[in-house]
């Protein structure tokens, strides 16, 4: 797919008198995981899953919420107590989750997907597939796999 933005649009930022210049690190990967978040809604709403929209994916995302303790996956998202539970609420609504009592602290709760949650992984996992392979196409599979490989180190020395 060819970059959507042109050159007019950067002069527009310098017209309104806005810093510009290419694109940083942040802008290059967010791109990409818009593309990806796009088709694997695309895809869960084509199976059925038409009431998951963008904002409950963070949930989903790799390695799922199941067995967490709500307080322990707002954190590995990066998100409020809060803003979590609104997400969960809504999610343990619509029949993808149950927060349930930890067996040996019924203090604590516990995120399990139900029979509904879970079969959004096959799918979501199947989405993300077909960008892979379309990238690997674009990119050859040299420099895919290249792209991989770094994300990876980049995301181990991040732990």
């Amino acid at each position: 797919m060819a970059d959507q933005h042109s050159s007019s649009d950067f002069t527009e930022l310098l017209a309104a008198g806005l810093p510009a210049g290419p694109p940083m690190i942040g802008a290059l990967l967010r791109v990409p995981l818009e593309q990806v978040q796009r088709r694997m809604l695309q895809r869960l709403h084509e199976h059925g899953f038409d009431d998951l929209d963008a904002a409950h994916l963070p949930v989903f995302q790799y390695p799922g919420p199941q067995g967490a303790r709500p307080s322990e996956l707002a954190g590995r998202l990066r998100m409020s107590k809060q803003a979590l539970n609104y997400l969960l609420g809504a999610l343990e609504r619509l029949g993808y989750l149950e927060r349930q009592p930890h067996p040996d602290d019924q203090r604590s709760r516990r995120i399990h997907l139900t029979a509904r949650g879970v079969a959004t992984v096959p799918v979501i996992r199947a989405a993300v597939a077909e960008v892979e392979a379309e990238w690997t196409e674009r990119l050859g599979r040299e420099r895919f796999d290249a792209l991989r490989a770094a994300l990876l180190e980049l995301n181990v020395s991040e732990s």
